[in-house]
């Protein structure tokens, strides 16, 4: 039995130095103790079964990442994930008015500061994470540094310094880039002439960008809308005739970033096979 025990220790640790270097999860100490217990219980039950259970969680992983594929479907489709309804897309931020959904950035290099209901001194980390119970877990140097229950906390503060807005800001637009409809050529939405307009030839809502006057109108005269949808004049707030994947604000540039950056980044991965 001593022997059997040093074997699976052995075999526990091998697995998690395993994972480590092909950049699985790493699994923390009490818990490899757990997991080294558990092997030896399942192995000396029936032979085979660890290898049944590897291809479960497999199965249950592959599962998982299919339904998160099909959330991001959704979202880049401009619905929310929960209800189905319109989202409004901001660089950093995603948010449903309907029913509260959202999904956000935090700063990488700021700090996040909880503040406390009773009006204590505030606790800072570099990071949070919400329980499901409501609780709040700090993190600082990677270690959790306290867990504070829901009735504790006011609210929540994300410290953005100003220079990594702007840092973050300037990598969106140094890789975004937006090509005419018309002739294909790089369109600055800081130009003149520079247009952006959302038509729907089909039954969903496309957006294109136009580097000059003279590209929109072309563009115009080529495709013109039916008449009773004329995506051109009509405004999309008042409209129901299509599948909305955006809003109806006119500083949508900002949220142009979120359709063409994947697109960019597809290319260039081409680009770099090739």
């Amino acid at each position: 039995m001593k022997r059997l025990s040093e074997l699976l220790k052995r075999r526990g640790r091998d697995d998690v130095e395993t994972d480590s270097e092909s950049g699985g999860s790493l699994i923390h100490e009490a818990e490899q103790e757990q997991y080294v217990d558990d092997l030896r219980i399942v192995t000396s039950q029936s032979a085979g079964s660890e290898e049944r259970l590897q291809r479960q969680a497999k199965k249950e992983i592959r599962s998982a990442a299919e339904d998160s594929l099909k959330r991001m479907h959704v979202m880049k489709m401009g619905r929310c994930p929960e209800c189905g309804h319109h989202t409004h897309q901001h660089l950093f931020a995603t948010i449903c008015d309907s029913c509260g959904w959202h999904t956000f950035e935090v700063p990488r290099s700021g700090t996040v500061r909880i503040h406390l209901a009773n009006g204590g001194t505030p606790v800072e980390g570099e990071r949070c994470y919400v329980m499901k119970s409501g609780a709040v877990l700090v993190v600082v140097d990677d270690v959790v540094r306290a867990k504070i229950p829901t009735s504790a906390v006011s609210w929540i503060e994300y410290l953005w310094h100003e220079t990594e807005l702007d840092a973050r800001h300037r990598q969106v637009l140094d890789r975004l880039s937006l090509l005419c409809a018309w002739c294909n050529k790089e369109a600055n939405p800081e130009a003149d002439g520079f247009h952006m307009a959302q038509v729907a030839f089909g039954s969903s809502q496309e957006r294109y960008c136009f580097c000059r006057d003279e590209c929109y109108e072309a563009f115009r005269k080529m495709y013109p809308a039916r008449v009773h949808r004329d995506c051109y004049e009509r405004d999309c707030s008042t409209c129901t005739l299509c599948i909305k994947r955006y809003s109806d604000d006119n500083d949508g540039v900002r949220m142009l970033a979120k359709d063409y950056l994947e697109v960019m980044k597809q290319s260039r991965q081409g680009n770099d096979r090739g």
